[in-house]
């Protein structure tokens, strides 16, 4: 059945649907599921067949899905993740790559591929995945897809497979942004005070820097036309080192919860996967409280600077979706921004947000704000407020 869906966006094979459990606000909307989050009885695969092949099928429900469910989502299949996460580009060497929306010569990003896929093509209504330095937000911005990176904490981590945890969060995607603020209402399992003192949108001009030119000035524009202008520096100096400090601590972190599988399974790896893992096996273990200390001082200050009141424009992708031909020279240009962007959230655990609402080459553009920690709620507000008021012409 999932095979003949659009998207292409689903584990082939795998069969998993799942009725709510009680009725609520997301009543009738359709549910995908990151293959890297438990649906009970059905394999996790994360993305590589070992993984399902040396795990148990788990018991229970993701508290992520549990919670959707007994909001009345309905679980209609898995989707296909990057190989254990580690991708941004949305590529899978054993189950394939899901389609791009607009351009089927360009990959969906990753590693939520399918997940941003699903909803995309209206496979899904709404989607799980999850976030460590951008696995939700830079599909959401390549395939025009709203999207959610939560605080980190906010959302249940129990029953998700473990990537990077100090980094790691419960993403979800939607068609629209009214679909992503209900998704979140039950997610963040808080009450939404409408009428509150809405955020004040500003501009993180040295990210927005960070980007291709089309990008920039297609983000440009849209703050243009919602007559946003205050600027703000995110990096404060180069930007560099928040890519640097992310992947040395990410790599650490890998070693130290997937390292024991890959050492005693030793499975095999697609070639662009392959030496990433094993690079990360292979850091100095003695640098990882130097990394430690330049991310708490980073996230002190970003979190000072930012406050409890503002919402800073920060591009979710520094590009439109990568061409698949894309050689190693592009990707690697990809990769050493889109992590550095990433990491402005992911070192201070903020929340994030992408709305589909500008578009570079005929490709989508994700417009996307940070809020300081905890303030997720605000956040949905803003993008709902955003969404209806016309800016996003």
């Amino acid at each position: 059945m999932t095979t003949s869906w659009a998207s292409g966006g689903f584990v082939p094979g795998l069969m998993c649907e799942r009725e709510p459990t009680a009725a609520g606000a997301l009543d009738g909307l359709r549910l995908a599921v990151k293959d890297l989050i438990d649906v009970g009885c059905a394999p996790t695969g994360a993305g590589h067949p070992d993984w399902a092949a040396s795990h148990p099928i788990p018991g229970a429900d993701a508290d992520c899905v549990a919670r959707l469910r007994a909001a009345g989502a309905r679980v209609i299949g898995k989707t296909i993740t990057d190989e254990l996460a580690f991708s941004l580009e949305g590529e899978n060497a054993f189950f394939g790559t899901p389609r791009h929306p607009v351009d089927q010569e360009r990959l969906p990003g990753g590693s939520s591929s399918g997940s941003a896929a699903a909803v995309a093509w209206g496979d899904a209504d709404i989607a799980l995945g999850t976030d460590t330095g951008g696995s939700v937000r830079v599909p959401a911005s390549f395939c025009g897809v709203a999207a959610m990176r939560p605080s980190h904490g906010r959302v249940s981590l129990t029953g998700v497979v473990p990537f990077a945890p100090s980094f790691d969060t419960v993403g979800w995607f939607a068609r629209d942004v009214s679909s992503l603020h209900a998704a979140g209402q039950v997610l963040l399992g808080s009450d939404f005070r409408m009428g509150r003192t809405a955020l004040r949108p500003c501009v993180a001009l040295d990210a927005l820097a960070l980007a291709d030119a089309d990008v920039r000035e297609a983000l440009l524009a849209w703050t243009g036309r919602a007559r946003i202008s205050a600027p703000r520096e995110a990096f404060v100096g180069d930007w560099r080192p928040w890519g640097a400090a992310y992947s040395a601590l990410q790599g650490h972190e890998i070693a130290e919860h997937l390292g024991p599988w890959i050492r005693q399974r030793r499975p095999s790896f697609g070639p662009a996967i392959a030496p990433r893992f094993e690079q990360a096996l292979g850091l100095d273990a003695s640098l990882r409280p130097h990394w430690c200390a330049w991310r708490d001082e980073a996230a002190r200050a970003l979190v000072n600077r930012i406050g409890p009141d503002e919402a800073w424009l920060v591009p979710a992708a520094p590009c439109v979706a990568l061409q698949r031909s894309a050689d190693d020279d592009e990707r690697a240009c990809f990769y050493a921004r889109a992590l550095a962007l990433g990491a402005i959230a992911g070192h201070a655990g903020l929340p994030q947000i992408v709305l589909p609402l500008t578009r570079a080459q005929g490709l989508p553009v994700g417009v996307s704000f940070i809020a300081a920690p905890g303030q997720d709620e605000r956040l949905l507000e803003l993008a709902l407020a955003l969404s209806t008021s016309g800016s996003s012409h």
